[in-house]
């Protein structure tokens, strides 16, 4: 299993290009089931999760071929309207081929994927907007069983307990433009992974307004053919490399991103006192003097994502005074905190907040990584330690971030990828 060693208290300088969003890649690319004839993707980052993904679509029988930032889909050949466990079991994401194949053959069994390390995050809103159009719906044996008799267009509500839902959104969105008639989605997520999802299908002939905004509203068309797409920058990598320049007080220029989907984050660290300049595409992030404390709440896009809560809380602990970090989406995200305990920072629990009282520095040790997000605030913990940081699982850091290690040592990092 590959580590990641890091010699820390190096600032960070330079230029980094972003990747494709991962988050919109892999409902796009099982979305290409949908199509008569073949998609081409663009701007596909070389994942682990990805890679995953065209591993699913080739199991169920379509044609894939990939390189470097794109990937073809031909779903001509797709023969099986049947997801198995082994495959979908290991990402949580594979479940959005689910409505491609019920569109498709009019039936679908798609297993479900199981737990997460980060707390659960049930189906029950993808099932109820699903059961509004028509689609009947059994969960038997660990398989979500699913067929249908009539698509009609609807009115559904999606709102659920931590607010709107990003897959459930796209997964009622992706069936609605076959629905016989109009479907409304509200309380729709408005994250910039769901407005893209909604372009891809539109260039496939769908007919989608509002996506982006909370109430999204579907044409139902007959059918939908193959395109070709160029996928949005990965505001979440480029949001990890903001937060990079700040621990380190480093000064790099963010290239090939939307400064726009990441004001959240922006307006946190312009209020630590870090200086940030925006252009059309690019993010120009530096830092001259002490920042200071500020407290987070993660919340649904447009507020602070909680796929930067665990980068943030690095900052935080190597930032003078003391700041709040509360967790609203996912109730077990804070398993990273204490691998950060084991490096010296003083961090409490009180619920779903974390109490974070900045340290003067923090010292290298042996980690573990735990989920994706968590091992990504382990390395920037690194960047900034005093010694050797040694991380362990890092095929985590895989599934969201391309070489990651080969763009922070272009930064002046001292980290290296140690292979067993």
């Amino acid at each position: 299993m590959d580590k990641i060693i890091i010699q820390g208290e190096n600032r960070l300088e330079g230029r980094v290009k972003i990747g494709g969003a991962k988050n919109a890649v892999l409902p796009i690319l099982a979305a290409c089931l949908m199509g008569e004839g073949g998609s081409t993707i663009y701007n596909v980052p070389q994942l682990r999760d990805v890679k995953t993904m065209e591993t699913v679509l080739t199991s169920l029988g379509a044609r894939v071929e990939s390189g470097s930032g794109w990937v073809k889909v031909d779903p001509s050949s797709v023969n099986t309207f049947h997801a198995l466990y082994e495959i979908v079991r290991t990402m949580r994401a594979s479940y959005y081929v689910l409505c491609p194949l019920v569109l498709r053959f009019g039936k679908a069994r798609v297993s479900l994927p199981g737990g997460c390390v980060i707390g659960p995050r049930p189906l029950d809103l993808h099932l109820k907007g699903l059961r509004a159009l028509g689609v009947e719906i059994d969960i038997i044996h660990g398989y979500i069983e699913a067929q249908i008799r009539k698509l009609r267009g609807n009115r559904i509500y999606l709102r659920g307990p931590q607010g709107s839902s990003v897959g459930a959104t796209i997964n009622v969105m992706m069936t609605a433009v076959k629905a016989e008639g109009k479907t409304i989605i509200e309380h729709a997520a408005c994250e910039p992974e769901v407005e893209d999802t909604a372009r891809f299908l539109c260039g496939m002939g769908a007919k989608i307004s509002g996506a982006g905004t909370p109430l999204i509203t579907i044409d139902g068309v007959k059918e939908l053919r193959g395109t070709e797409y160029r996928v949005i920058p990965d505001r979440i990598e480029a949001g990890t490399y903001a937060t990079a320049a700040a621990i380190t007080g480093g000064d790099i220029w963010i290239e090939d991103c939307y400064p726009g989907h990441m004001q959240a984050l922006l307006e946190k660290l312009r209020e630590s006192r870090v200086e940030i300049e925006e252009k059309r595409n690019t993010l120009h992030v530096k830092v001259n003097g002490k920042l200071t404390p500020v407290d987070v709440t993660t919340a649904p896009y447009p507020g602070f994502p909680t796929d930067l809560q665990a980068p943030m809380m690095a900052l935080m602990s190597v930032t003078e005074g003391i700041s709040i970090i509360t967790e609203k989406i996912y109730e077990s995200r804070f398993l990273h905190v204490a691998e950060l305990l084991r490096m010296g920072a003083n961090i409490q629990l009180r619920g779903n907040s974390a109490i974070v009282k900045g340290v003067p520095y923090l010292s290298g040790a042996p980690v573990m990584a735990s989920d994706l997000r968590a091992s990504v605030g382990l390395v920037l913990a690194g960047l900034v330690a005093r010694g050797e940081t040694v991380i362990s699982r890092v095929y985590h850091l895989d599934r969201g971030y391309e070489r990651i290690e080969e763009k922070l040592s272009a930064l002046g990092a001292r980290i290296q990828r140690v292979k067993k």
